[in-house]
Protein backbone atom coordinates (compact mmCIF):
# COMPACT_ATOMS: atom_id res chain seq x y z
CA UNK A 1 0.00 0.00 0.00
CA UNK A 2 2.25 2.86 1.50
CA UNK A 3 -0.50 5.34 0.41
CA UNK A 4 -0.42 6.73 4.04
CA UNK A 5 1.71 6.24 7.02
CA UNK A 6 0.66 4.08 10.24
CA UNK A 7 0.18 6.17 13.33
CA UNK A 8 -0.97 5.58 16.87
CA UNK A 9 -0.46 2.97 19.64
CA UNK A 10 -2.38 -0.12 18.15
CA UNK A 11 -1.51 -1.63 21.49
CA UNK A 12 -3.51 0.65 23.68
CA UNK A 13 -6.41 -0.61 25.31
CA UNK A 14 -8.81 2.37 24.23
CA UNK A 15 -10.47 1.94 21.19
CA UNK A 16 -8.32 2.86 17.89
CA UNK A 17 -9.99 6.53 17.40
CA UNK A 18 -11.09 7.15 13.88
CA UNK A 19 -8.01 9.49 12.24
CA UNK A 20 -8.20 12.45 9.77
CA UNK A 21 -6.18 11.18 7.37
CA UNK A 22 -4.36 14.00 4.93
CA UNK A 23 -4.45 13.70 1.65
CA UNK A 24 -1.26 15.20 0.83
CA UNK A 25 1.57 16.95 3.35
CA UNK A 26 -1.16 16.95 6.27
CA UNK A 27 -2.94 20.58 4.61
CA UNK A 28 -6.76 20.03 3.31
CA UNK A 29 -8.98 22.02 2.75
CA UNK A 30 -12.70 22.38 4.49
CA UNK A 31 -15.48 19.73 3.50
CA UNK A 32 -15.95 20.42 -0.38
CA UNK A 33 -16.78 24.29 -0.10
CA UNK A 34 -17.39 24.65 -3.76
CA UNK A 35 -19.82 22.28 -4.18
CA UNK A 36 -23.07 21.49 -2.76
CA UNK A 37 -23.16 19.44 0.09
CA UNK A 38 -24.14 15.35 -0.52
CA UNK A 39 -24.46 13.83 2.64
CA UNK A 40 -28.10 13.45 1.93
CA UNK A 41 -30.34 14.39 -0.86
CA UNK A 42 -31.57 17.92 -0.56
CA UNK A 43 -35.48 17.76 -0.61
CA UNK A 44 -35.44 21.76 -0.49
CA UNK A 45 -33.48 24.21 -1.42
CA UNK A 46 -32.67 26.30 2.12
CA UNK A 47 -29.63 27.62 3.16
CA UNK A 48 -27.22 25.73 5.32
CA UNK A 49 -26.36 26.93 8.52
CA UNK A 50 -23.67 25.29 10.05
CA UNK A 51 -22.17 25.19 13.67
CA UNK A 52 -19.38 23.53 14.16
CA UNK A 53 -19.98 23.27 18.03
CA UNK A 54 -23.46 24.94 19.69
CA UNK A 55 -22.23 26.84 22.81
CA UNK A 56 -25.57 28.66 23.83
CA UNK A 57 -28.76 26.01 24.73
CA UNK A 58 -31.34 28.68 23.30
CA UNK A 59 -29.15 28.88 19.32
CA UNK A 60 -30.46 26.05 17.18
CA UNK A 61 -28.51 23.81 14.60
CA UNK A 62 -29.66 23.42 11.56
CA UNK A 63 -28.66 20.73 8.41
CA UNK A 64 -30.78 20.55 5.48
CA UNK A 65 -28.46 18.20 3.49
CA UNK A 66 -31.68 16.04 3.87
CA UNK A 67 -35.71 16.55 4.43
CA UNK A 68 -35.09 16.87 7.89
CA UNK A 69 -36.38 19.71 10.48
CA UNK A 70 -33.87 21.81 12.54
CA UNK A 71 -32.72 20.15 15.82
CA UNK A 72 -33.22 22.74 18.48
CA UNK A 73 -31.08 23.67 21.38
CA UNK A 74 -33.77 23.32 23.37
CA UNK A 75 -34.60 19.94 22.92
CA UNK A 76 -37.98 19.89 22.83
CA UNK A 77 -38.32 19.36 19.14
CA UNK A 78 -40.67 16.65 17.92
CA UNK A 79 -37.91 14.68 16.53
CA UNK A 80 -36.34 14.60 12.57
CA UNK A 81 -38.77 14.25 10.07
CA UNK A 82 -37.73 12.13 7.12
CA UNK A 83 -40.65 12.69 4.20
CA UNK A 84 -42.72 13.47 6.95
CA UNK A 85 -42.30 10.53 9.13
CA UNK A 86 -41.38 11.11 12.39
CA UNK A 87 -39.23 8.13 13.73
CA UNK A 88 -36.32 9.40 16.26
CA UNK A 89 -37.28 10.11 19.58
CA UNK A 90 -36.11 13.80 21.47
CA UNK A 91 -34.91 12.50 24.98
CA UNK A 92 -34.12 15.34 27.45
CA UNK A 93 -30.93 15.08 28.88
CA UNK A 94 -32.45 14.84 32.52
CA UNK A 95 -33.91 11.20 31.04
CA UNK A 96 -30.55 9.86 29.88
CA UNK A 97 -28.94 11.10 33.52
CA UNK A 98 -31.64 8.78 34.66
CA UNK A 99 -31.35 6.19 33.00
CA UNK A 100 -27.56 5.88 33.23
CA UNK A 101 -27.64 6.73 36.87
CA UNK A 102 -25.48 10.30 35.99
CA UNK A 103 -23.08 7.93 33.49
CA UNK A 104 -21.70 5.73 36.23
CA UNK A 105 -18.75 4.26 35.46
CA UNK A 106 -20.16 0.80 36.18
CA UNK A 107 -22.03 1.45 33.05
CA UNK A 108 -19.15 2.69 30.63
CA UNK A 109 -19.15 0.46 27.69
CA UNK A 110 -16.41 2.09 25.22
CA UNK A 111 -15.04 5.08 23.90
CA UNK A 112 -14.08 6.53 20.21
CA UNK A 113 -13.61 9.79 18.58
CA UNK A 114 -16.57 10.52 19.34
CA UNK A 115 -16.83 10.36 23.00
CA UNK A 116 -17.89 7.15 25.47
CA UNK A 117 -20.82 4.82 25.57
CA UNK A 118 -22.99 3.78 28.55
CA UNK A 119 -25.67 1.24 29.02
CA UNK A 120 -28.79 2.74 30.43
CA UNK A 121 -32.07 1.49 30.87
CA UNK A 122 -35.06 4.59 29.91
CA UNK A 123 -37.25 4.93 33.09
CA UNK A 124 -40.24 4.91 30.65
CA UNK A 125 -39.93 1.90 28.68
CA UNK A 126 -37.91 0.01 30.45
CA UNK A 127 -35.71 -0.81 27.27
CA UNK A 128 -31.66 -1.24 27.52
CA UNK A 129 -29.96 0.91 25.40
CA UNK A 130 -26.77 2.16 24.34
CA UNK A 131 -26.29 6.14 25.06
CA UNK A 132 -23.37 7.43 22.91
CA UNK A 133 -22.37 10.94 24.45
CA UNK A 134 -20.50 13.23 21.90
CA UNK A 135 -17.66 14.60 22.86
CA UNK A 136 -17.54 18.54 22.34
CA UNK A 137 -13.85 18.12 22.05
CA UNK A 138 -13.83 15.40 19.84
CA UNK A 139 -13.55 14.90 15.85
CA UNK A 140 -17.53 14.16 15.81
CA UNK A 141 -19.22 17.69 15.45
CA UNK A 142 -23.02 18.85 14.73
CA UNK A 143 -22.05 17.96 11.38
CA UNK A 144 -21.83 14.13 11.55
CA UNK A 145 -24.09 13.93 14.85
CA UNK A 146 -26.79 15.26 12.25
CA UNK A 147 -25.76 12.91 9.41
CA UNK A 148 -25.90 9.90 11.71
CA UNK A 149 -29.41 10.73 12.70
CA UNK A 150 -30.80 11.34 9.20
CA UNK A 151 -29.08 8.29 8.11
CA UNK A 152 -30.42 6.11 11.04
CA UNK A 153 -34.15 7.53 10.70
CA UNK A 154 -33.79 6.82 7.18
CA UNK A 155 -32.85 3.21 7.24
CA UNK A 156 -34.51 -0.06 8.14
CA UNK A 157 -32.50 -3.11 8.19
CA UNK A 158 -31.41 -6.23 10.32
CA UNK A 159 -27.75 -5.74 10.05
CA UNK A 160 -27.72 -1.92 10.53
CA UNK A 161 -28.30 -0.87 14.21
CA UNK A 162 -31.44 0.71 14.89
CA UNK A 163 -31.33 4.44 16.44
CA UNK A 164 -33.69 4.96 19.51
CA UNK A 165 -33.48 8.72 19.65
CA UNK A 166 -31.29 11.75 20.12
CA UNK A 167 -30.93 14.70 22.73
CA UNK A 168 -29.91 18.08 21.86
CA UNK A 169 -30.20 20.09 24.69
CA UNK A 170 -27.05 23.18 25.29
CA UNK A 171 -24.06 21.32 24.17
CA UNK A 172 -25.22 17.89 24.93
CA UNK A 173 -25.13 15.89 21.98
CA UNK A 174 -26.24 12.23 22.93
CA UNK A 175 -27.06 9.55 20.28
CA UNK A 176 -29.52 6.08 21.83
CA UNK A 177 -29.11 3.17 20.45
CA UNK A 178 -30.36 -0.41 20.83
CA UNK A 179 -28.19 -2.33 22.97
CA UNK A 180 -26.25 -4.81 21.18
CA UNK A 181 -25.30 -7.94 24.15
CA UNK A 182 -22.09 -8.95 22.95
CA UNK A 183 -20.46 -5.97 22.13
CA UNK A 184 -18.12 -5.53 18.81
CA UNK A 185 -16.17 -7.38 16.12
CA UNK A 186 -13.14 -5.85 17.40
CA UNK A 187 -13.80 -7.06 21.14
CA UNK A 188 -14.09 -10.76 19.83
CA UNK A 189 -11.15 -10.97 17.89
CA UNK A 190 -8.87 -8.79 19.77
CA UNK A 191 -9.64 -8.09 22.76
CA UNK A 192 -11.04 -11.61 24.37
CA UNK A 193 -11.91 -11.57 28.14
CA UNK A 194 -10.23 -14.96 28.99
CA UNK A 195 -13.63 -16.55 29.90
CA UNK A 196 -15.64 -15.75 26.63
CA UNK A 197 -16.02 -18.00 23.99
CA UNK A 198 -13.77 -17.78 20.60
CA UNK A 199 -15.35 -17.11 18.16
CA UNK A 200 -15.43 -20.59 15.64
CA UNK A 201 -15.55 -20.59 11.81
CA UNK A 202 -19.25 -20.55 11.35
CA UNK A 203 -19.54 -17.85 13.34
CA UNK A 204 -17.23 -15.43 11.45
CA UNK A 205 -18.75 -16.68 8.30
CA UNK A 206 -22.20 -15.73 9.58
CA UNK A 207 -21.04 -12.52 10.67
CA UNK A 208 -19.37 -11.74 7.65
CA UNK A 209 -22.53 -12.60 5.88
CA UNK A 210 -24.42 -10.15 7.74
CA UNK A 211 -21.78 -7.16 7.61
CA UNK A 212 -22.04 -7.73 3.67
CA UNK A 213 -26.35 -7.80 3.87
CA UNK A 214 -25.82 -4.14 6.31
CA UNK A 215 -23.65 -2.84 3.69
CA UNK A 216 -25.48 -4.22 0.40
CA UNK A 217 -28.45 -1.94 1.89
CA UNK A 218 -26.45 1.45 2.23
CA UNK A 219 -24.94 0.72 -1.64
CA UNK A 220 -27.98 -1.00 -2.95
CA UNK A 221 -31.75 -0.10 -1.03
CA UNK A 222 -31.39 3.05 0.16
CA UNK A 223 -32.90 5.61 -1.65
CA UNK A 224 -29.95 7.59 -1.99
CA UNK A 225 -27.20 4.99 -2.37
CA UNK A 226 -24.92 5.82 0.86
CA UNK A 227 -21.27 5.32 0.98
CA UNK A 228 -20.34 4.18 4.65
CA UNK A 229 -16.65 5.45 5.18
CA UNK A 230 -16.16 3.85 8.22
CA UNK A 231 -15.86 0.21 8.07
CA UNK A 232 -14.11 -1.79 10.78
CA UNK A 233 -14.28 -4.09 13.38
CA UNK A 234 -15.53 -1.62 16.35
CA UNK A 235 -18.39 -1.11 14.29
CA UNK A 236 -19.76 -4.17 13.71
CA UNK A 237 -21.69 -4.81 16.71
CA UNK A 238 -22.96 -8.07 17.78
CA UNK A 239 -26.25 -9.31 18.99
CA UNK A 240 -27.94 -12.45 20.62
CA UNK A 241 -26.68 -15.17 18.35
CA UNK A 242 -23.85 -12.90 17.34
CA UNK A 243 -26.02 -11.10 14.77
CA UNK A 244 -24.21 -8.28 13.52
CA UNK A 245 -25.16 -4.77 12.43
CA UNK A 246 -23.63 -1.88 11.45
CA UNK A 247 -23.13 1.48 13.26
CA UNK A 248 -21.56 4.94 13.83
CA UNK A 249 -22.81 6.72 10.37
CA UNK A 250 -21.50 10.17 11.04
CA UNK A 251 -18.50 9.86 8.35
CA UNK A 252 -21.79 8.98 6.01
CA UNK A 253 -21.84 10.10 2.13
CA UNK A 254 -24.65 9.83 -0.10
CA UNK A 255 -22.78 8.14 -3.13
CA UNK A 256 -22.14 9.82 -6.75
CA UNK A 257 -25.52 9.78 -8.56
CA UNK A 258 -26.38 10.26 -12.10
CA UNK A 259 -23.49 9.62 -14.19
CA UNK A 260 -20.61 11.24 -12.04
CA UNK A 261 -18.14 8.12 -10.82
CA UNK A 262 -17.32 9.85 -7.27
CA UNK A 263 -17.79 12.00 -4.59
CA UNK A 264 -14.97 14.70 -4.23
CA UNK A 265 -14.64 14.95 -0.27
CA UNK A 266 -11.74 15.44 2.70
CA UNK A 267 -10.24 12.35 3.41
CA UNK A 268 -11.62 10.69 6.53
CA UNK A 269 -11.52 7.36 7.70
CA UNK A 270 -9.34 5.07 10.23
CA UNK A 271 -5.87 3.92 9.39
CA UNK A 272 -5.23 0.58 8.06
CA UNK A 273 -8.88 0.59 6.63
CA UNK A 274 -9.12 3.30 4.10
CA UNK A 275 -9.06 2.64 0.28
CA UNK A 276 -5.86 3.83 -0.65
CA UNK A 277 -7.15 5.39 -4.10
CA UNK A 278 -9.30 7.42 -1.34
CA UNK A 279 -6.70 8.30 0.80
CA UNK A 280 -4.53 9.68 -2.10
CA UNK A 281 -7.31 11.40 -4.35
CA UNK A 282 -10.22 12.18 -1.66
CA UNK A 283 -12.07 10.67 -5.07
CA UNK A 284 -14.99 8.31 -2.34
CA UNK A 285 -16.60 5.69 -4.50
CA UNK A 286 -18.61 2.70 -3.41
CA UNK A 287 -15.37 0.81 -4.10
CA UNK A 288 -13.96 2.27 -1.18
CA UNK A 289 -16.41 0.53 1.27
CA UNK A 290 -15.47 -2.82 -0.74
CA UNK A 291 -11.78 -2.41 0.36
CA UNK A 292 -12.52 -1.57 4.10
CA UNK A 293 -14.72 -4.54 4.23
CA UNK A 294 -11.78 -6.63 2.40
CA UNK A 295 -9.54 -5.57 5.56
CA UNK A 296 -12.85 -6.92 8.10
CA UNK A 297 -12.78 -9.83 6.01
CA UNK A 298 -9.21 -10.68 6.75
CA UNK A 299 -9.18 -9.24 10.14
CA UNK A 300 -12.03 -11.79 10.62
CA UNK A 301 -10.16 -14.57 8.62
CA UNK A 302 -6.88 -14.12 10.22
CA UNK A 303 -7.77 -12.84 13.48
CA UNK A 304 -5.23 -10.04 13.12
CA UNK A 305 -5.36 -6.25 13.65
CA UNK A 306 -5.41 -4.04 10.13
CA UNK A 307 -2.84 -2.10 11.57
CA UNK A 308 -0.66 -3.60 14.87
CA UNK A 309 2.60 -1.92 15.68
CA UNK A 310 3.33 -4.85 18.29
CA UNK A 311 4.86 -7.22 14.86
CA UNK A 312 7.39 -6.93 13.04
CA UNK A 313 7.86 -3.93 10.16
CA UNK A 314 6.93 -6.50 7.15
CA UNK A 315 3.57 -7.66 9.42
CA UNK A 316 2.46 -4.10 10.70
CA UNK A 317 0.05 -3.78 7.60
CA UNK A 318 -2.41 -6.23 7.67
CA UNK A 319 -3.02 -5.83 3.66
CA UNK A 320 0.89 -5.47 2.80
CA UNK A 321 1.76 -8.91 5.00
CA UNK A 322 -1.78 -10.74 2.67
CA UNK A 323 -0.82 -9.93 -0.60
CA UNK A 324 2.10 -11.97 -1.23
CA UNK A 325 0.31 -14.92 0.60
CA UNK A 326 -2.65 -14.88 -1.42
CA UNK A 327 -0.12 -15.50 -4.58
CA UNK A 328 0.43 -19.11 -2.96
CA UNK A 329 -2.00 -21.47 -2.13
CA UNK A 330 -0.15 -23.65 -0.32
CA UNK A 331 0.38 -20.80 2.10
CA UNK A 332 -2.91 -20.30 2.76
CA UNK A 333 -2.88 -22.39 6.10
CA UNK A 334 -0.81 -19.60 7.56
CA UNK A 335 -3.47 -16.79 7.12
CA UNK A 336 -6.41 -18.84 9.49
CA UNK A 337 -6.28 -17.46 12.82
CA UNK A 338 -4.26 -19.85 15.35
CA UNK A 339 -6.96 -19.53 17.85
CA UNK A 340 -9.24 -21.93 15.36
CA UNK A 341 -6.68 -24.82 15.84
CA UNK A 342 -7.34 -25.98 12.25
CA UNK A 343 -10.88 -26.16 12.81
CA UNK A 344 -12.18 -24.46 9.50
CA UNK A 345 -13.23 -26.36 6.18
CA UNK A 346 -9.83 -26.17 3.35
CA UNK A 347 -12.49 -24.81 0.44
CA UNK A 348 -14.05 -22.41 2.74
CA UNK A 349 -10.66 -20.80 3.62
CA UNK A 350 -9.57 -20.66 0.04
CA UNK A 351 -12.95 -18.96 -0.64
CA UNK A 352 -13.13 -16.19 1.81
CA UNK A 353 -9.60 -15.50 1.20
CA UNK A 354 -10.39 -14.80 -2.72
CA UNK A 355 -13.17 -12.89 -1.58
CA UNK A 356 -10.84 -10.82 0.83
CA UNK A 357 -8.07 -10.48 -1.79
CA UNK A 358 -10.66 -9.00 -4.55
CA UNK A 359 -12.27 -6.84 -1.80
CA UNK A 360 -8.44 -4.97 -1.38
CA UNK A 361 -7.41 -4.62 -5.18
CA UNK A 362 -5.36 -1.86 -5.25
CA UNK A 363 -7.34 -0.91 -8.75
CA UNK A 364 -10.99 -0.11 -7.78
CA UNK A 365 -12.41 -1.25 -10.70
CA UNK A 366 -11.67 -4.41 -9.78
CA UNK A 367 -12.98 -4.68 -6.71
CA UNK A 368 -16.46 -6.79 -6.81
CA UNK A 369 -19.44 -5.36 -6.21
CA UNK A 370 -21.75 -5.83 -2.84
CA UNK A 371 -24.01 -7.94 -4.30
CA UNK A 372 -21.84 -10.10 -5.43
CA UNK A 373 -19.79 -9.92 -2.31
CA UNK A 374 -23.53 -10.71 -0.38
CA UNK A 375 -23.63 -14.32 -2.65
CA UNK A 376 -20.48 -15.89 -1.94
CA UNK A 377 -20.86 -14.81 1.43
CA UNK A 378 -24.33 -16.15 2.26
CA UNK A 379 -23.15 -19.47 0.23
CA UNK A 380 -20.24 -19.70 2.79
CA UNK A 381 -21.94 -19.26 5.83
CA UNK A 382 -25.03 -21.70 4.83
CA UNK A 383 -21.47 -24.39 4.24
CA UNK A 384 -21.73 -25.37 8.04
CA UNK A 385 -18.49 -26.62 9.29
CA UNK A 386 -18.82 -29.80 11.96
CA UNK A 387 -15.38 -30.03 14.03
CA UNK A 388 -16.81 -33.68 15.13
CA UNK A 389 -16.91 -34.80 11.66
CA UNK A 390 -14.00 -33.12 9.89
CA UNK A 391 -10.25 -33.50 11.86
CA UNK A 392 -8.60 -30.13 11.74
CA UNK A 393 -6.47 -28.83 9.24
CA UNK A 394 -2.79 -29.80 10.40
CA UNK A 395 -0.22 -27.11 10.17
CA UNK A 396 -2.42 -24.40 11.79
CA UNK A 397 -2.37 -25.36 14.97
CA UNK A 398 1.38 -24.34 16.33
CA UNK A 399 0.74 -20.86 16.97
CA UNK A 400 -2.44 -22.02 19.28
CA UNK A 401 -0.76 -22.20 21.91
CA UNK A 402 0.75 -19.46 22.48
CA UNK A 403 -2.08 -17.39 21.59
CA UNK A 404 -4.15 -18.86 24.42
CA UNK A 405 -1.44 -17.85 26.91
CA UNK A 406 -1.31 -13.99 25.66
CA UNK A 407 -5.21 -14.87 25.73
CA UNK A 408 -4.76 -15.94 29.71
CA UNK A 409 -2.62 -12.70 30.59
CA UNK A 410 -5.54 -10.39 30.26
CA UNK A 411 -8.01 -9.31 32.45
CA UNK A 412 -11.82 -9.01 32.30
CA UNK A 413 -13.36 -6.05 32.33
CA UNK A 414 -16.39 -5.76 34.30
CA UNK A 415 -19.82 -4.40 33.64
CA UNK A 416 -22.44 -4.28 35.61
CA UNK A 417 -25.53 -5.83 34.86
CA UNK A 418 -28.40 -4.02 35.38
Amino acid sequence: MGCFPCSGDSSSIKKRERKRIPPAKNQYKKDDQSQPSTDMVKANEQKVVKKEEAKDANQSTTRTDGDCSSISGDGENDGIKINGVNKARAFKFDELVAATENFKAAYFLGEGGFGKVYKGRLADTGQVVAIKQLNPDGCQGNREFIVEVLTLSMADHPNLVKLIGYCVEGDQRVLVYEYMALGSLEDHLHDPWPEKKRLDWNTRMKIAAGAARGLEYLHDKMKPPVIYRDLKGSNILLGEGYHPKLSDFGLAKVGPLGDKTHVSTRVMGTYGYCAPDYAMTGQLTFKSDIYSFGVVLLEIITGRKAIDNTKSAAEQNLVAWARPLFKDRKKFHQMADPVLEGHYPVRGLYQALAIAAMCVQEQPNMRPLIADIVTALNYLASQKYDPETQPPVQGSRKNSQRSRSIDEEKKPVNVDEQ
